[in-house]
C-alpha cells in the first residue's frame, strides 16, 4: 500500500500511464515466483493476497481493495515475488510498470523520502502482527485484524471463512472468536461484512 504516500502528481502520472485490467471471481492475477515487472492498484473490486499450497488450497494472508497497491516491495528487491494473488468477485486493477515507477520516482525526491516512512510504517505494522499472533488470544487477534481492515466507514466486507483463513484457524475458532467481539459490543456482524463501531476501542481491546 506504498502508492498513496506518493506525490499526488507523481500518483497521476503513475496512473495514466498504467493499463487496466480486469479480472473475473478467482482468476489469478499475479503468481509467486514470477519476476517483478511491475505493480498493482487496486481501483474496483479487491483482491486476496496469499500463498497456494502444494494440495492447491489457498491460504489468505490480506484482502485488500480499491485504492491499495500491491508489488512495490518486489520492484524494489529485483527478486521473484513472493505471494499469489487472486481476484476477489469482479475487479479492475491497474498494472504500472516497474521502468516508468523507477524513473519518475527519481524527479520527485521528497516520494523518495515519504516511500522510506511508509516502508518503516509497513515493518512495524508486519512485527506487531507477528508478536500479536504469538501472544494473543484468538478473539484479541481478530480484533487487531478488523481494526487495520475497517474503512472510513466502519465497514469490513469479508466472509468467516476468509476471517478464518486471514488468522490461520478454523471457520468454528474464528465464528467463536467473532461472537465474543460481538458480546462486548465491538462489532456488528452482517451477511458477508462486519462493521466496527468504534475502531479506537476494537483496537484498544486488541492490545489490552
Amino acid at each position: 500500500m506504498l502508492f498513496t504516500a506518493l506525490d499526488p502528481s507523481l500518483q497521476a502520472h503513475l496512473r495514466n500511464g498504467g493499463v487496466d485490467r480486469e479480472f473475473a471471481d478467482g482468476q489469478l492475477i499475479q503468481q509467486r515466483g514470477t519476476q517483478a515487472d511491475g505493480f498493482w492498484l487496486i481501483e474496483e473490486g479487491s483482491v486476496m493476497v496469499g500463498q497456494f499450497l502444494p494440495d492447491g488450497e489457498f491460504r489468505a494472508m490480506a484482502l485488500l481493495g480499491p485504492g491499495d497497491s500491491y508489488g512495490e516491495l518486489a520492484v524494489f528487491s529485483g527478486r521473484p515475488r513472493i505471494v499469489d494473488a487472486v481476484s476477489r468477485g469482479t475487479s479492475r486493477i491497474r498494472f504500472i510498470a516497474a521502468r516508468r515507477f523507477l524513473d519518475a520516482l527519481g524527479n520527485y525526491p521528497a516520494s523518495s523520502k515519504a516511500l522510506l516512512g511508509a516502508l518503516s510504517a509497513q515493518l512495524q505494522d508486519v512485527l506487531a502482527i507477528l508478536a500479536s499472533v504469538r501472544r494473543g488470544t484468538n478473539p484479541a487477534r481478530l480484533a487487531e485484524l478488523l481494526a487495520n481492515m475497517a474503512g472510513e466507514d466502519g465497514t469490513v466486507a469479508i466472509t468467516q471463512q476468509e476471517l478464518a483463513e486471514l488468522l490461520g484457524v478454523t471457520r468454528a475458532t474464528a465464528n467463536a472468536a467473532l461472537r465474543e467481539l460481538q458480546a462486548k459490543r465491538l462489532v456488528e456482524r452482517g451477511y458477508g461484512r462486519i462493521r466496527v463501531p468504534d475502531r479506537e476501542r476494537l483496537a484498544a481491546y486488541a492490545l489490552a
